[in-house]
């Protein structure tokens, strides 16, 4: 594409040949090859433009920058040399950028969008959309925390949603795959700072609100505006909102396309017919009296019911037909990794092995908020003798929710293995005392269920410790990392996975009995 064929999407002054040639974009000057527009932006720290003088050395002759870099990157290269870079000059060019890319990438409409916000559940929706998709014969992929799924294929994931770039290199990825339908997280990190430019979603989904990022919104009513960018005529065509608590009731006021809404009682547009504690469940759209779509939740908890159901609403607003949905909606299978993760290594014993006594249920989980470890928690109360759960909280992130998953964990749990997580630059002990502060806040109010706290930094020998003294018919949730394959602590990032170190401390169980003093 030629940088004049770009001034549609970016408008502004072109410096140099106007009909230069672009094959791709990037923003990141370590990446970046001849041949692609690479966008120098204003940064917190640094101006990408002072990178352009060692790139244009290097055979990068197409710039998209603001007035400012321009002048950075003239008053550091040879006059002569410059003449043979076109650079394109808009006055905001981040705001641009995901315009830019979809131009030169050529993805507007390829493939149909199915986007999903929300503090929780987005993870989970994405890969239960995806799950139906692939059981109805659909060529698919999947954009999240987790990873990036294109045609079965998997790529690691750096952010919940990459940088608009980044973003339509995936799509035109996707389009070559002969990919039809990408279900995808979008994170208000990514709609605040124009990550998603460019993109537009057949339909989009709300599943909740609660405290998480207020390191970087200053406030609830922040955060809200930034998810409700999603559901406005640049990005979505439909939307289906989750209405389980207020800030759903509140999207739906805020959003400025068609809304169905999704909840348990007749108000709901979508209503889930549902009995607790149990995985089938039938959606009704058309009032109490209708069939209704057949849906079973491949995961455990009433809350991925919830999240179940609103990824099939979503694929129906998208224009699928229920009656395809009703015919694999209990037989698709989706299975997200560190998301209510059951880990087995149960099996058949080699002959004159020893089998000692069952195994605890063990499960991990990626909630680390104070409203998701309350969900996860109520979801595995129902056939549990005893719960036991294992966290920590994130350090140099939003400070405020450790008091929260204190008392959350104190009001749904009768063991707590209080523990790091990814400490970062902070020091450890004071995130695990701001944690227990709301586990004693909670028990001084009367509310607390938890009967035994014990603090293990360490967080494999709090997973040890958990998994080796509980009981047969106790459930053990390990939550906060999830799928991560890291621990980050004083800047550094060691090996760690919550699911392997989890699978080791059975096996060793499996191996004879060992003691400990989680029991409450």
């Amino acid at each position: 594409m030629r940088i004049s064929q770009l001034l549609p999407a970016a408008p502004g002054t072109v410096h140099g040949d106007p009909d230069r040639e672009v094959s791709g974009v990037s923003h990141d000057s370590r990446t970046v090859t001849p041949g692609q527009l690479y966008a120098a932006l204003p940064g917190s720290n640094v101006h990408g433009a002072q990178f352009a003088a060692d790139l244009i050395g290097r055979g990068v002759d197409a710039i998209l920058t603001d007035a400012v870099g321009w002048d950075m990157i003239s008053a550091q290269v040879d006059e002569r040399d410059l003449a043979e870079v076109t650079g394109l000059i808009v006055e905001h060019p981040r705001s641009v950028l995901g315009y830019v890319s979809a131009a030169v990438y050529g993805t507007s409409g390829s493939p149909q969008l199915i986007g999903v916000t929300g503090t929780n559940g987005k993870t989970t929706t994405t890969y239960l959309a995806d799950g139906m998709l692939e059981a109805l014969g659909r060529r698919t992929a999947v954009i999240g925390t987790v990873a990036t799924l294109i045609a079965g294929v998997t790529e690691p994931s750096v952010r919940t949603t990459p940088e608009a770039p980044e973003l339509h290199a995936l799509f035109a990825k996707m389009r070559a795959a002969d990919v039809d339908a990408c279900a995808m997280e979008v994170s208000s990190h990514a709609l605040s700072q124009h990550r998603v430019d460019g993109a537009h979603f057949a339909v989009s989904g709300f599943t909740n609100l609660s405290q998480d990022h207020l390191d970087f919104h200053n406030s609830m009513e922040e955060y809200f505006a930034a998810k409700a960018m999603l559901f406005t005529r640049a990005f979505s065509d439909t939307a289906v909102v989750v209405v389980e608590d207020h800030w759903g009731e509140k999207m739906v006021e805020a959003a400025q396309v068609p809304v169905r809404t999704l909840g348990r009682d007749d108000r709901s547009d979508w209503r889930i017919e549902h009995t607790p504690g149990e995985s089938d469940f039938i959606l009704h759209l058309d009032g109490p009296d209708d069939e209704g779509i057949a849906l079973r939740s491949p995961l455990p908890g009433d809350f991925n019911v919830t999240n179940t159901a609103l990824a099939a609403a979503m694929l129906l607003e998208a224009g699928i037909a229920a009656s395809d949905i009703n015919a694999i909606g209990r037989s698709f299978t989706a299975s997200v990794p560190g998301r209510m993760e059951i880990i087995d290594v149960s099996g058949p014993r080699a002959e004159g092995q020893s089998h000692p006594e069952q195994l605890p249920r063990a499960i991990v989980d990626y909630s680390h908020t104070p409203d998701a470890l309350e969900k996860a928690l109520e979801s595995l109360d129902a056939d549990s003798d005893e719960l036991v759960i294992v966290f920590g909280a994130g350090g140099d992130r939003d400070r405020g929710k450790r008091f929260g998953m204190g008392r959350a964990a104190a009001r749904g749990a009768d063991v707590i293995v209080l523990t790091d997580d990814n400490p970062r630059t902070e020091d450890p002990s004071t995130i695990r005392a701001a944690i227990r502060q709301g586990i004693d806040a909670e028990r001084a109010a009367g509310g607390a269920r938890v009967k035994k706290v014990i603090e293990v930094a360490e967080r494999g020998a709090a997973i040890d410790e958990a998994i080796a003294s509980a009981a047969a018919s106790t459930t053990v949730l390990i939550a906060g990392k999830g799928h991560e394959t890291g621990q980050s602590a004083g800047g550094a990032v060691t090996d760690f996975d919550d699911r392997s170190r989890t699978r080791s401390a059975l096996r060793t169980r499996l191996d004879g009995t060992q003691t400990g003093k989680v029991h409450s």
